[in-house]
């Protein structure tokens, strides 16, 4: 007889659930889910985990990270259980039980604490720039290196192992054996989802919300390798400079979009929106922004005169590499990526 963990509950009411204890399994969500399958059967079994407080089967399981939150099911759930935000509420729970440093599952329950972090981030970047006498040249140099030093530092340090411990609970924890050989085959499977997520097209509801997912996804990737890796702002190359121009265009473009929805709460999606919800897509949001406006400054040669505004876009910069990505929504994007590589290592 399994004993009902009551207090899982209320944990997981912290990470944005509603009263998912009305559902009396009556199996309308996973009927109506385009992605369930007979292998791969949810947002029920999730439901049913969550009322008995099985944690342990919980993290065991890729299900959450197989749901592309369509809002089918909770549309169509006769006691407004709402599954849809159960599973998403179960990815934010999921992201705290795999960071060691148990920073996401703080900030996650906590907005005054993450608000405090902002706050901290943003007077530390006005610090370091009275103590540099507001040399811009100074200044953007740092901020430079501060990119390629928190890209290292985030995944080595904080994501990497986060992603080792997935894995422990997913695999080793419930003994599944997987030849080493699949670990390098099913490679193909993990790049595939990381840049395309191609599983969210089989989702009906979400054809254009996966493009524009995609288009998000090149946008943010080549907007960071381009700042990073070819040094944006300080080059003379004109392919350069407009390749910077069009990511951080095609980034401000699809996050209005984004902002835009949330706001409207015309989507399932959108109308529950938790405050990591708003602070990934805002955010996002000012880093396209604030890198369009600094690098047409700079080619208009009005930087040297506005230099806040090149501090204002490293505040963003900042926040968003040492809270947003580490222990905010953005891991999502990770984590999704790897739970199709495990679903395919281990079939």
């Amino acid at each position: 007889m399994v004993a009902i963990n009551t207090g899982f509950g209320k944990e997981l009411k912290k990470y944005g659930a509603f009263d998912f204890n009305t559902c009396y399994n009556c199996g309308n969500c996973t009927a109506v889910c385009s992605l369930s399958t007979e292998e791969d059967s949810f947002p029920r079994e999730m439901l049913r985990f969550s009322v008995l407080g099985l944690e342990d089967d919980i993290k065991s399981s890729l299900k959450p990270w197989l749901c592309y939150y369509c809002g089918e099911c909770s549309t169509h759930c006769p006691q407004e259980a709402n599954p849809g935000e159960l599973m998403m509420s179960l990815r934010r729970w999921l992201t705290s039980e795999y960071d060691w440093t148990k920073l996401s599952g703080l900030l996650y329950k906590s907005l005054s604490l993450t608000i405090i972090a902002f706050i901290i981030s943003a007077i530390g970047v006005i610090i370091f720039s009275v103590s540099k006498n507001f040399n811009l040249e100074t200044i953007m140099h740092s901020g430079h290196n501060f990119e390629m030093i928190a890209i290292a530092a985030v995944f080595g340090i904080i994501l990497f192992p986060n992603i080792i411990r997935m894995w422990w609970f997913i695999i080793f924890k419930p003994n599944i054996r997987v030849p080493v050989s699949k670990y390098f085959s099913g490679l193909w499977e993990l790049l595939l989802q990381m840049f395309t997520q191609k599983r969210a097209l089989d989702c009906d509801e979400n054809r254009f919300r996966w493009f524009e997912h995609f288009i998000l996804v090149i946008g943010y990737l080549g907007l960071l390798f381009t700042t990073v890796f070819l040094d944006w702002f300080s080059s003379k190359n004109l392919s350069i400079i407009v390749l910077g121009y069009v990511m951080s265009i095609a980034i401000f473009i699809v996050t209005i979009d984004f902002v835009s929805s949330r706001i409207k709460k015309m989507k399932e999606v959108s109308k529950y929106s938790q405050p990591s919800d708003w602070m990934f897509v805002i955010w996002l949001l000012l880093i396209g922004l604030t890198a369009f406006a600094v690098r047409l400054f700079i080619d208009t040669g009005l930087l040297e005169r506005n230099i806040w505004l090149y501090i204002v876009h490293l505040i963003v910069l900042v926040q968003w590499a040492l809270i947003i990505v580490p222990f905010g929504k953005w891991p999502h994007f990770l984590y999704r990526s790897f739970a199709m590589y495990f679903a395919k290592i281990k079939r």
